[in-house]
């Protein structure tokens, strides 16, 4: 009977255990922020680009 108990007690407490949640909230976090990264990446790459060609474009005329 005492073993039901603690089962029964476990199950109780993984339900309203919020360990889960927390971990999806971080989970969403660390999309998000990766998320940003890559978009500033890739325009900070395309305007480097941009700078590199037109740069490269001012040398050859010289």
């Amino acid at each position: 009977m005492v073993s039901v108990l603690a089962f029964v007690a476990s199950c109780k407490e993984r339900i309203s255990s919020e360990k889960g949640a927390t971990a999806t909230e971080y989970s969403l976090l660390v999309a998000f922020i990766a998320l940003l990264i890559i978009i500033g990446v890739t325009a900070f790459g395309t305007a480097l680009n941009n700078w590199f060609s037109s740069l490269g474009s001012t040398v050859g005329t010289w």
